[in-house]
């Protein structure tokens, strides 16, 4: 993915990855879901980035939503 955006520094790049994998460690920790969907999880938010994270974020609050409803 780095190739697709040839103006920004490689570093800032990897930067952000490695900080929404770590955010996405920690919201899994929160979650406590089975090892699969840890894999899961992390390997879509290191293939689609940002974006991997913003819909687990999605995911996680659409699950409190329902369970505070219930």
């Amino acid at each position: 993915m780095f190739w697709l955006i040839p103006m920004a520094p490689r570093g800032l790049l990897w930067l952000t990855l490695a900080l929404a994998v770590y955010l996405t460690v920690i919201e899994l920790r929160e979650y406590r879901p089975p090892w699969r969907w840890w894999v899961w999880w992390i390997s879509f938010v290191i293939i689609t980035h940002f974006i991997g994270y913003l819909i687990l974020r999605a995911v996680r609050a659409y699950h409190r939503f329902k369970h505070s409803r219930a």
